[in-house]
């Protein structure tokens, strides 16, 4: 019981330095919608979109873009798709009178990551100032394209991304969605991202719109061909060359990606979980023993306190409990969940944690991470 007080205690003052600290990472903040009102002359822009496998979802990310304004330049790369993504994508922008060009994927060279070796083959054929690094699974909602442009050239930044409103609707994503964006906000602050003089950097890969010059300037997707979590290690190399970022929330940037069982959210977060942890076994003890003392204690005292009459520790945990829910809330509001889905995070937390255990044990199997029917090794 004693053990269990302190962890609680941590736990508490934990979250209250969460709730407390100036960043205030676990709210929606840096958010940028869809503006009508801008100017829709994409003249300017090339999108890229990377696309292996994704004929279920690549017909309704090319359609939204002849919503978004006038000029836009379309370029997918179909990186040796086992269906008919390319077809789909193709006749998806003849629908749509889309100015749309789709090339078809060189194999894989050894050290790229799938994702970077298409984009780096769509980028040598870029001349537009700007471009927009979209991935097959994200939808715009109509102008949000122009929002980003104006965003980029008010803010000056060399790097403007959306965290994609993730698919919400079945109950694995409903437990475990907002979980993963509150998770991410928390170890990359966005107000740190987007401040110049503090070195965190983070991007979120599905929605990227970039200064042509700064991504050439910094090598190109050669500078980062074998990272699997590309988005911010692009976002730090940029940063590092003192060029101008950032992130925020929207939602008028969807993912279709559908996560109906576990397994699916499982692999998605697996892939990466241990990369992000740089194949450190002391950083994963570290970061289990803080999920369990920050996240899990709470969950635990109130469970396990009340059958030892230990009352003030149940009060204890309860605070803490609560005070973990109150950060969360803001996210869980984002996606439209009602306030008492903000008490699930300790069992999402406690599944994130085995799927970073389990991404761990694949890379001492000898795969670092496993996407799209390829493995890295």
């Amino acid at each position: 019981m004693p053990l269990l007080v302190a962890c609680s205690a941590v736990a508490l003052l934990a979250w209250l330095g969460v709730l407390l600290a100036p960043t205030q990472a676990h709210r929606t903040r840096e958010r940028l919608d869809a503006d009508s009102d801008v100017a829709d002359d994409l003249s300017a822009v090339t999108v890229l979109i990377p696309a292996r496998d994704e004929a279920d979802v690549i017909g309704r990310t090319v359609a939204a873009l002849a919503a978004q304004g006038r000029g836009l330049d379309v370029l997918v790369i179909d990186d040796q798709s086992t269906d008919n993504t390319a077809e789909v994508a193709a006749t998806a922008g003849a629908g749509a009178a889309l100015a749309l060009r789709v090339v078809v994927g060189e194999s894989l060279p050894g050290g790229w990551a799938g994702k970077l070796w298409a984009l780096e083959q769509g980028l040598a054929t870029v001349d537009r100032p700007f471009v927009l690094l979209l991935d097959a699974d994200i939808e715009l909602s109509p102008r949000m394209l122009p929002t980003l442009l104006h965003a980029a050239e008010q803010r000056r930044a060399s790097l403007v991304s959306i965290m994609a409103e993730l698919h919400c609707t079945t109950f694995w994503e409903q437990l475990l969605a907002p979980a993963f964006v509150f998770f991410f906000k928390l170890l990359y602050p966005f107000a740190w991202s987007n401040d110049p003089s503090r070195r965190t950097a983070a991007a979120a890969g599905g929605c990227m719109l970039l200064r042509t010059s700064a991504l050439r300037e910094i090598g190109g997707f050669e500078a980062i061909r074998g990272a699997l979590i590309d988005d911010c290690t692009l976002a730090a190399k940029l940063k590092r060359n003192r060029q101008p970022i950032w992130l925020g929330v929207s939602r008028s940037v969807r993912s279709l990606r559908v996560y109906s069982e576990l397994g699916d959210f499982w692999s998605m977060v697996s892939r990466s979980a241990f990369t992000q942890l740089r194949y450190s076994w002391l950083l994963l003890l570290l970061t289990t023993a803080l999920l369990l003392v920050v996240l899990l204690s709470p969950l635990v005292a109130v469970s396990v306190a009340p059958f030892a009459g230990a009352w003030g520790l149940v009060a204890l945990g309860a605070l803490a409990w609560l005070a973990m829910s109150a950060a969360y809330w803001p996210v869980v509001s984002f996606y439209r969940l009602p306030a008492a889905w903000a008490l699930s995070l300790p069992v999402a937390a406690a599944l994130f944690l085995a799927m970073t255990w389990s991404s761990a044990f694949g890379y001492w199997r000898g795969t670092r991470a496993r996407w799209k029917n390829r493995s890295y090794v």
